[in-house]
């Protein structure tokens, strides 16, 4: 739910990908099926054999690709942040500000049918200690968010945008929090100011 990543040699597609181009295919067919039922169902409702029962597999023809629960949730996260990232390619240059790029994520995040509801959803299992993979992924995922936050906020410092004298790298930690509390707050209710509460972070910033 904070701003998107960019890539990095570990980010690795989850589950198989298939051998060939008609397996890529299905794999991207099954994710996109289970983009269906999740927003239908919710996570409790998105099981393997009902992913396999939704687009007519059978349970052993879905687990070729992934191999739990917890893997096909993790691979439906990263489909649909790669179709998340794609919306926000168009604004890459209207905010080159920390808080204007965490404003310009959540912006995108609340458009996309059951997005945020995911996000949380894997944050959460991420905390349960039988949930390596999905742990190792957010702990990796927040580490690549804080250290590009923290580097816009020290651009921004040295540009006389931010005021000097803040730790950056705790600075960054803050305002993820932040997106992420917020988006958490307008997943609960949608009246929540979710842009203009962001927004306040660059007035209490300034030098």
């Amino acid at each position: 739910m904070a701003p998107r990543s960019e890539t990095s040699d570990d980010d690795a597609p989850i589950g198989r990908r298939g051998s060939y181009s008609k397996g890529v295919a299905r794999r991207q067919e099954i994710l996109d099926r289970a983009a269906e039922v999740f927003r239908e169902r919710g996570p409790e409702g998105t099981s393997l054999r009902r992913v396999a029962e939704e687009i007519g597999v059978s349970h052993g023809a879905l687990l070729h690709y992934f191999s739990s629960r917890e893997q096909l949730l993790l691979a439906l996260y990263e489909h649909t942040e790669m179709h998340r990232n794609q919306l926000g390619d168009g604004d890459e240059q209207a905010s080159h500000g920390a808080v204007g790029k965490l404003v310009d994520a959540a912006s995108v995040n609340v458009t996309l049918p059951g997005y945020v509801q995911l996000y949380s959803t894997l944050v959460a299992n991420a905390l349960e200690e039988e949930r390596t993979e999905t742990r190792d992924y957010f702990v990796r995922r927040f580490e690549r968010v804080r250290e590009q936050t923290a580097e816009r906020l020290r651009r921004q410092q040295e540009a006389g945008e931010v005021r000097r004298g803040l730790d950056a790298d705790k600075l960054a930690a803050l305002l993820v929090a932040a997106s992420d509390g917020l988006q958490t707050q307008w997943l609960l209710e949608e009246t929540v100011d979710l842009e203009g509460s962001l927004e306040l972070f660059e007035e209490l910033l300034r030098p």
